[in-house]
């Protein structure tokens, strides 16, 4: 089945409504690495649901209110299976609450047909609201590259241009092990794509092993940022884009380099590969 682009560019994604709590949040800032260092109690407050002075994790905007893996609908026309995630941005436009019932809404935004051979890219926004009372907390941005989907007769344009990073050394450096089973627990966060769970679906896909969920890497570099540029104080935290650039093994290092100017990346260290580029982060005061 070939992508229609009108259906696809129309296609209903259901409104999602979630209840949330501190053991969500908790489990969330695990699985993007949060609590690794056990003498931190900055880290330790986004991590322990009983806590005090208990925090929430930014980057957790991505996956409340998701409307889980809709691309795998047959109806959509898509070929999930060659399906990868190309970029993610999100914007906080208020606090997230640590506990509640928010809404989450998701549409496609644009529909690049590439060309025979040459895939497509659908842009989709997610916005989050407090169920309760209709605040705005935040715009989710995302492009999925669908690898096996071109030549549909779409339009060619316009293409999002990623932001050009400085051509000098960054200057800070910050490393986020993840671990050998990092996605089977943060498939737990609303992401059951197989491709991240099962040997079988990610040889289909052309991958030796399952390999990390793009969020779950936009989170540990949402970590970072928030280490390095924001001092672990989640209101300061504005808005990141970022294209993803490579795959990630679960078990790799993730070292992300950041310029004085919110300009970031992140490696892969054990394979010395870029996987996130092209990097923007801004404070809340600044948007």
């Amino acid at each position: 089945m070939a992508i229609d682009y009108e259906t696809l560019l129309n296609f209903d994604i259901p409104e999602v409504q979630q209840s949330y709590g501190p053991m969500e949040v908790a489990r969330y800032g695990l699985t993007v690495g949060m609590g690794q260092d056990s003498m931190d109690l900055r880290q330790l407050a986004y991590v322990d649901a009983l806590a005090d002075d208990r925090r929430v994790m930014p980057a957790i905007a991505n996956v409340l209110g998701h409307p889980g893996f809709w691309l795998g609908n047959p109806e959509t026309g898509v070929n999930a299976v060659k399906l990868v995630h190309g970029e993610q941005g999100m914007t906080l436009h208020n606090p997230i609450p640590m506990e509640g019932k928010i809404r989450g809404k998701t549409r496609v935004t644009g529909l690049i047909d590439k060309g025979e051979g040459r895939g497509a890219l659908l842009y989709s926004e997610k916005q989050l609201h407090d169920a309760e009372t209709g605040v705005h907390l935040a715009t989710c941005r995302n492009t999925t590259f669908l690898r096996a989907d071109g030549g549909f007769g779409g339009p060619t344009g316009p293409v999002k241009k990623p932001h050009q990073l400085p051509d000098t050394a960054p200057d800070h450096v910050f490393d986020t092990p993840t671990r050998p089973e990092q996605a089977l627990a943060y498939r737990w966060n609303a992401d059951p794509n197989p491709l991240h769970l099962d040997p079988r679906v990610a040889a289909k896909a052309g991958f030796e092993r399952p390999i990390l969920h793009g969020l779950c890497s936009f989170g540990c570099a949402a970590h970072a940022l928030l280490a390095v540029l924001c001092d672990y104080d989640a209101d300061w935290f504005g808005t990141m884009d970022l294209r993803f650039t490579a795959h990630v093994f679960p078990g790799e290092t993730l070292r992300t380099e950041i310029w004085a100017d919110g300009s970031f990346r992140t490696r892969a260290v054990e394979r010395d590969v870029i996987v996130m580029g092209n990097g923007i982060f801004k404070h809340k005061e600044a948007l």
